[in-house]
């Protein structure tokens, strides 16, 4: 293991960064001796930290970067399984599987994120409504767990509470050490996306509504910013997988070709955001007239369809020294009244979000801080800026009044009154911890903000 550092984390927000001290373990002896070795503020592992908020920062405790952790050590092309270490991410193992005709089945918004925190965030993409989220196609998990100990878990057993705690559950159960992961066949590294524009937002829903069971992959971009008859305009895409004869003839030689993990990077932090109203609106009336008039139908790689924003390195520093919270809500089918509200309290309040998505979502899964359900999903992206904090206050009064949720691996700001309305399984998470932690050996920002841990007085004191 490298030596211990102290560094200052921060989410992919940039806000409320605090200092930790960080191992780099290379090993699962590494790792198990910085777990048994922490102080009274515990222990976290942590992935690429694209986690918007604080789930993965340890004021005053340890980290441990799970980075070097790394690398794929079995694969079966047959039988459409790959075991990879937790620290591996997404991107690499995908420039492994697709060469190989294989693909993951669920793909987050980015490929910089690790299996380890794909996992303990349980990602989701376009394809919720079709395959649920990423914990459901994990076969079994290697977890360090509190005593030191390695335990194997899987969704059947052994242990299956334990194994979906961990899965959605923020690093709070133990250390990811590594998984085997199902893998689903492809001819090709292509998507045939249809891009379809509407010129407001009950267009943009039904639009989804109907794609429900028609298409694999769907996801709205929508403006947040105009008023009036414009209000919620959006560009609805659709998908799914390019079979052989869906490419251009030039390209079914190479129909697994890889882009280039080259990418641009916004060099610095401008003194301040350059998102505001102004460049908000430029950007939402270039998003929405470069879409066509009539659906389109083309054929693109997969990696710029599901992760758009990865061509862009750093782009989280376009917001400034402040930073930028991302709001992500889901609410039920019943509560679909709740997305238009949102989007309109949004457009009046002054406050600036261009990065706005709308997905459908399928049922969540059997972990107890599972965040999707049935119904909508909508995710924005808003510069920290005063008055914000009372524009999402809000907003989640809506949520909570719909019965609807915040997504905790976004999450920066969410009071923990709000925690056991929109988590009804938190009293099971908690008696999961007390089990396999009692002494709250692992801990967070996020859990300490959101009172998710509860360390024995004896913990306290050492």
């Amino acid at each position: 293991m490298s030596g211990a550092t102290t560094e200052l984390l921060h989410g992919w927000g940039r806000t409320a960064p605090s200092a930790a001290t960080v191992h780099t373990p290379t090993s699962a002896e590494d790792a198990t001796m910085a777990v048994l070795g922490a102080g009274s503020r515990g222990v976290l592992a942590r992935g690429l930290g694209r986690s918007y908020g604080d789930p993965a920062q340890n004021a005053g405790g340890t980290v441990l970067d799970m980075t070097r952790h790394r690398g794929v050590r079995r694969l079966d092309v047959d039988d459409g399984v790959v075991v990879v270490e937790a620290g591996t991410s997404l991107d690499d193992l995908l420039r492994v599987l697709l060469p190989l005709g294989l693909t993951l089945p669920v793909q987050p918004g980015t490929r910089q994120v690790s299996v380890g925190g794909a996992i303990a965030a349980d990602v989701h993409g376009k394809n919720h409504h079709v395959a649920g989220s990423f914990g459901a196609h994990v076969r079994w998990l290697d977890l360090l767990t509190a005593d030191g100990q390695v335990q194997r878990l899987g969704p059947s057993g052994p242990d299956p509470q334990l194994f979906w705690g961990t899965v959605g559950g923020l690093g709070l159960t133990g250390v990811v050490l590594r998984a085997e992961l199902a893998a689903r066949r492809v001819e090709t590294a292509s998507v045939v996306v249809t891009s379809e524009r509407h010129d407001d937002l009950d267009g943009v829903m039904d639009a989804l509504t109907r794609l429900d069971d028609r298409a694999e992959y769907s996801v709205a971009w929508f403006d947040s910013v105009s008023r009036g008859r414009g209000a919620g305009r959006g560009v609805v895409l659709s998908g799914h997988d390019a079979r052989l004869e869906d490419l251009p003839a030039d390209a079914r030689s190479t129909p697994y070709r890889l882009p280039s993990a080259r990418s641009v990077a916004v060099p610095l932090v401008p003194p301040r955001s350059l998102v505001n109203r102004a460049s908000g609106r430029a950007f939402n009336e270039l998003w929405f007239r470069r879409a066509p008039r009539r659906p389109t139908t083309r054929v693109e790689h997969a990696f710029p369809f599901f992760q758009p924003l990865d061509g862009v390195a750093a782009w989280n520093r376009l917001y400034g020294p402040r930073g930028l919270a991302q709001y992500q809500l889901v609410v039920p089918d019943a509560a679909a009244h709740v997305v238009p509200q949102v989007v309109a309290a949004v457009a009046a309040s002054g406050h600036v979000s261009c990065l706005n998505v709308l997905k459908r979502f399928g049922p969540g899964t059997p972990s107890p801080l599972s965040f999707p359900m049935p119904g909508w999903t909508l995710a924005l992206d808003l510069p920290v800026r005063a008055g914000l904090g009372d524009l999402l206050h809000r907003l989640d009064a809506m949520v909570l009044e719909a019965g609807g949720r915040l997504y905790l691996a976004k999450d920066s700001r969410t009071p923990a009154r709000h925690l056991a309305a929109m988590y009804p399984g938190l009293p099971r998470f908690a008696a999961l911890r007390q089990r396999v932690d009692p002494e709250g050996r692992f801990a967070s920002d996020l859990a300490r903000r959101l009172g998710l841990l509860t360390p024995t007085p004896e913990r306290e004191v050492r």
